[in-house]
């Protein structure tokens, strides 16, 4: 055909048709398949429910809030998590303790589904009340409302 330009050498009948290409690629998955087949031991996979990955020494698991000696947490609402949150997952309202007239957490909401796990929440904190350290990576839930954790959920993780 004039005024088409090939770049290369002309492709060859096989080639043309695809058929042999595409049969070149089934070969290398049926080896796969095969060799998976006859090989299982040497698959990296784990029994889940039974089986745990072992998990690294610096993962960062779950969050949790940690309490004081009488059981209060300890967040004295100071908003750096929250500042200091990228993904904008955790809500907090403050209030005052009666009792000794300090500001605290009386609502602390952390939106799983939104968070992005980079711990940059627990290194904002003064007071190192918020911990990613449970070591739990289980985040399944057959809702969305159960996957926003409260401050109840988040002090007896």
């Amino acid at each position: 055909m004039p005024g088409i330009r090939t770049v290369g050498r002309p492709m060859n009948i096989k080639e043309k048709w695809y058929l042999f290409e595409i049969a070149k690629g089934m070969m290398v998955s049926i080896r796969h398949l095969v060799s998976n087949i006859f090989h299982q031991d040497r698959m990296p996979t784990l029994q889940y429910p039974e089986e745990k990955r072992v998990l690294p020494e610096r993962f960062r698991g779950r969050h949790r809030l940690t309490k004081r000696e009488d059981g209060t947490p300890k967040c004295v609402a100071c908003y750096c998590c929250q500042t200091a949150c990228p993904a904008d997952c955790i809500s907090i309202e403050a209030g005052e303790r009666p009792d000794a007239g300090e500001k605290v957490a009386v609502r602390f909401d952390i939106n799983i589904l939104r968070c992005v796990f980079c711990g940059l929440c627990v290194e904002a904190c003064p007071v190192d009340a918020i911990r990613m350290d449970t070591g739990k990576y289980e985040l399944s839930s057959d809702s969305r409302k159960k996957l926003i954790y409260d401050i109840d959920t988040l002090l007896n993780d």
